[in-house]
Formats: structure tokens, sequence, C-alpha cells
């Protein structure tokens, strides 16, 4: 099939897209909702501006679609795009939905009313396992955006690695945090792995702290040859 991804540059649309390419689907484009709003209940934030670089790091190409962010209205702004998708060709969209029913739902919901088929691979995949698949296969996931507790400012830009995984497992049976951090623990960037035609290099960055919850912005990067 013609297939778009919908992508934020996290682990888990790049495992969509993983998957996709894995089942032999022409993924023809990346489509990346850029929130202007923090708390997007729908949409990954931070660092969405490396989406741009990561379609040339794909080699595919990437519609993006600004959004303000409001709950509910913010799936107007999908839909267009969705629509759009559709007019060039697209009949499925592949997601990185996990566990979240409200974004899951929401999506088929509007893939119905286009007729577009809204493809989620890893729904309901054991955390633990996909975590370490991640790993196995070769990605080099940054970890952008934390919210729990036990997540401190030191996992801000850390490369997520089977001692990583290790230290996620302890947190989960002392805090409960979600290992896939479905739950909205952290956020996350791919910056290279199997399916990379080039990687990312990041030359400038920052962290910021606030109290119990922290971002680490990518500010300058760079493809780099593999």
């Amino acid at each position: 099939m013609n297939v778009a991804v919908l992508f934020s540059g996290g682990k888990d649309s790049t495992m969509a897209l993983y998957h996709a390419l894995n089942e032999k689907e022409d993924v023809k484009y990346l489509l990346s909702m850029k929130s202007r709003n923090d708390e997007s209940y729908m949409f990954h934030v931070p660092n969405i501006h490396i989406t741009d670089l990561l379609s040339q790091a794909l080699d595919i190409p990437l519609i993006s679609v600004e959004t303000d962010g409001v709950k509910e209205e913010e799936l107007k702004d999908l839909k267009r795009a969705f629509e759009n998708l559709k007019s060039l060709g697209v009949e499925a969209i592949y997601t990185g939905a996990l566990y979240s029913v409200y974004q899951k739902s929401r999506i088929e919901k509007l893939g119905s009313e286009i007729g577009l088929k809204i493809i989620s691979p890893y729904w309901h995949v054991d955390e633990l396992k996909y975590m370490r698949e991640i790993v196995a296969l070769g990605f080099k996931i940054v970890i952008s955006g934390v919210a729990a507790w036990g997540l401190d400012e030191s996992w801000l830009g850390r490369i997520i690695d089977d001692e990583a995984i290790d230290e996620l497992v302890k947190l989960n049976e002392k805090y409960k945090i979600n290992i896939a951090f479905e739950g909205g623990e952290a956020e996350t960037l791919a910056i290279d792995g199997p399916i990379f035609k080039k990687k990312i290099k990041i030359l400038k960055d920052k962290k910021e702290w606030h109290l119990d919850s922290g971002v680490y912005i990518i500010e300058d990067a760079i493809l780099e040859e593999k």
C-alpha cells in the first residue's frame, strides 16, 4: 500500500516506520504535527523541529502541519492533514500508539471518516520486550523530556541502552512508571538506526529543568554520513 507515518521523531513513531518498511509498504510521506502547545494531548512536542532533519536522514518526504494544540480542536488540523494525504494517494496511516486509547481512538475515527486505514503495529506490546528490541535493532534513542518520579535531570539527553532499561525496570518496581513511557513519563528522539541513510549529529544542546520535570533541547544539529 501507499502509506504515511504519523511521525514525531520519537521512538514509537520511528518503530512504526521501521515496521512499515519491514512489511514492504511504500512509505510516501512522514506527517509531523507541530504543536504550539507544550501540553498537547495528542502530539509530541520536544524537538519536533528536528523532524525536518530526520526526513532527510531517512530519505522520506516530510509534510509538516502546525497546530495550536488545543484539546480536541487539534484534531481538526489532523483531519485536514489526513485529507491532504488521501488526495495524494495515501491509503493507510501508521502510528506509534502503544497503549493510549485517547490518541488511538481519535486517530481511528478520523481515518474512518476520511477512508484511510489506521495501523498501529505495536499496540499493546510488551513494554520491556519492546524497549529491548529497539536497542537490539540498533536504534539510537535520546531522552528529550522527563516528567516522573525517579527520572531526574541526569536522564535528559541520555541514550537508551540496556543499562538504562535495567534502571527503568527498577524504577517501575519502585514508582510504577511505564517502562516504555506510555504514561507520559518521558519523551524521546531517534537520531540513528537501521533505517537511517544518515545519522543526526548534535552540535548544540541545552537542558531546562523545572522542579520535577525537564526537557532536553537540540539547538543545532547536522546530518552525518554513516
